[in-house]
């Protein structure tokens, strides 16, 4: 079992707090708007993802520090998969007031429903991976080519 570095959590923690306070205040305008919340935290998931992989292809296990603040901490604080999932349920409850409440628990919600939950983990990964993609040609040319 490895030791935790408590260096290394402070950092995480700071960046999770800045990171949860970006996506807070992101997020607020459409507070309350199911279908808007739905896709702003979409959005916010999609951009961290390729942001995420941005800092992961270029540091790779190089500064510690960094990639704790940013990868764990801002970006983990930025994203969120817990928001995600219960907007992706008020999609298609009843009570909800996304688009595809009108159909409620008609089988036709649960398609839509589930379709935009896979398009949004879709782009994510996508993002994630073009990211990495980025990210790993930033350290090739930070390093001359050897990374």
């Amino acid at each position: 079992m490895r030791r935790i570095r408590w260096e290394l959590l402070t950092f995480v923690c700071l960046g999770g707090a800045l990171g949860t306070g970006a996506r807070y205040a992101l997020t607020l305008p459409v507070r309350g708007d199911d279908a808007a919340g739905f896709w702003a935290t979409a959005a916010v998931n999609v951009a961290g993802s390729l942001l995420l992989g941005v800092v992961v292809g270029a540091l790779g296990d190089r500064h510690p520090r960094w990639r704790a603040l940013l990868g764990p901490g801002v970006l983990g604080g930025f994203t969120t998969y817990s928001a995600f999932a219960v907007q992706v349920g008020s999609l298609a409850t009843p009570s909800g007031h996304g688009p595809i409440a009108p159909f409620g628990t008609e089988p036709l919600g649960y398609v839509l429903m589930l379709s935009a939950a896979l398009l949004v983990l879709f782009l994510a990964t996508a993002s994630a991976v073009a990211g990495l993609v980025v990210g790993g040609r930033l350290a090739r040319g930070a390093t001359g080519g050897d990374a």
